[in-house]
């Protein structure tokens, strides 16, 4: 099984769990049996990857992929492909993409048996070559717009891109349950058409929970000496996340009891946003900003919390709570959180329900039995899905779509 899969990002060069996701999908198919080319939009090298072949659609660094959002201008510049000044904005390195593919399968000896394409940004790719080759097209949706804007409306041209993505797919793998209904609601779309495909995390590439070094947070390590419970959140600051209710119900558990403090781990446009609203609610001296974590510094964020929050709009799935549980945080859970479809000993919450998650937040500061009893139920469940199994899944479904479109 030949599988020509278009991606936006691999480990390390990634911002999010879109890379993650990828990579350890990719892998366990290809223990499957599968041979995949994976295509990103840079250059960088990928020397620790030898279980596939990872091709460069573009010149460019990984860094520009960064700095190009969808929601940086109103306005959307365009380059031409042979400008000398050419500007890497998302909609120019998509269209350097799709030149990348059209002359990659000019040659018929890179036809795939099966094409698989993640998120918006790959869609149109994946409808080229699949125009190119005849091979059935599936397309992984991690995020629909509709999530990553906090459900208002979005961008319009992501939503049609999406949405010509979806239409012309022979399947659609959705990450969760609410992402399928997303999908089949919104955009019209036959259920039938619509797989649920679960996330899953890779426990054995995880850092062990014993390596923890507690000088890494050591003020925290000594107020937590002194009675005090971390909360933590490591997420994007966009409005997805629901990081402002988050701080409006930290606050309200604050009140309650003083000896609770919060740890947002990542960036995003929001920082400034939720540095103000601590401030306004005086409550800055209880919240750390982290800035974007890797490594040993990630590890022990996740180490010196207690409680693990998600308090998105809308998430697709949500691996970092598998990784919290992981690393032995209780975890609370907002139930627009498709994680939350496959874990039972958490607490749930509406987004917007402040006073909900701030009870939570207060009872398990406060409650040391329900604080361990969560962080031992999840800690026995949390791995119970694994990528072998999905990758099991979604060979199943490309051995089906291969042979229809082969007229067997």
């Amino acid at each position: 099984m030949k599988i020509l899969m278009l991606g936006w990002e691999l480990p390390p060069h990634n911002s999010g769990g879109l890379g993650v996701a990828c990579f350890y999908m990719a892998k366990a198919l290809v223990k499957s049996g599968a041979s995949i080319e994976f295509v990103v939009p840079y250059k960088d090298k990928h020397t620790e990857i030898d279980f596939m072949k990872v091709l460069n659609a573009t010149n460019f660094s990984e860094i520009h992929k960064f700095g190009a959002g969808a929601y940086d201008s109103p306005h959307w510049i365009r380059s031409s492909h042979n400008a000398s000044n050419f500007l890497p904005d998302i909609r120019s390195i998509q269209k350097e993409y799709c030149e990348f593919i059209r002359e990659y399968l000019s040659n018929p000896k890179n036809k795939p048996d099966v094409i698989h394409a993640h998120d918006w940004l790959t869609v149109e790719a994946g409808i080229l070559a699949k125009k190119l080759t005849g091979a059935p097209l599936i397309t992984h949706i991690h995020a629909t717009e509709f999530d990553r804007s906090g459900g208002i409306s979005g961008n319009q041209e992501i939503h049609n891109i999406e949405y010509a993505g979806i239409c012309a797919s022979d399947r659609v793998f959705a990450v969760s349950k609410n992402t399928r209904n997303v999908i089949i609601k919104k955009y019209k779309i036959k259920p039938e058409k619509v797989e649920v495909v679960y996330n899953a995390i890779e426990t054995s590439a995880l850092a062990n929970p014993q390596d923890y070094d507690d000088r890494t947070y050591r003020y925290l390590e000594y107020i937590k000496s002194h009675g005090y419970t971390v909360i933590m959140a490591l997420t994007r600051f966009t409005v997805q996340k629901g990081l402002t209710f988050l701080m409006q119900a930290v606050a309200e558990a604050i009140s309650k009891n003083s000896k609770i403090v919060l740890l947002l781990v990542g960036d995003g446009e929001q920082r400034n946003e939720l540095i103000k609203m601590a401030s306004d609610f005086g409550i800055s001296n209880k919240i750390f900003f982290t800035g974007f974590l890797r490594g040993e510094k990630w590890r022990d964020a996740y180490g010196v919390a207690d409680v693990f929050v998600m308090s998105s709009v809308n998430e697709p799935f949500g691996l970092t709570a598998l990784e919290a549980a992981h690393f032995n945080n209780a975890l609370i859970i907002s139930k627009q959180s498709g994680v939350g479809e496959v874990l039972q000993n958490i607490l749930r919450y509406d987004f917007w329900d402040t006073k909900k998650l701030a009870n939570q937040i207060y009872e398990v500061s406060t409650n040391k039995d329900l604080l361990q009893s969560l962080k031992n139920g999840v800690r026995e469940e949390y791995d119970r899905i694994s990528w072998s199994d999905i990758a099991e899944q979604i060979m199943e479904e490309f051995i089906h779509l291969t042979e229809v479109n082969n007229g067997q």
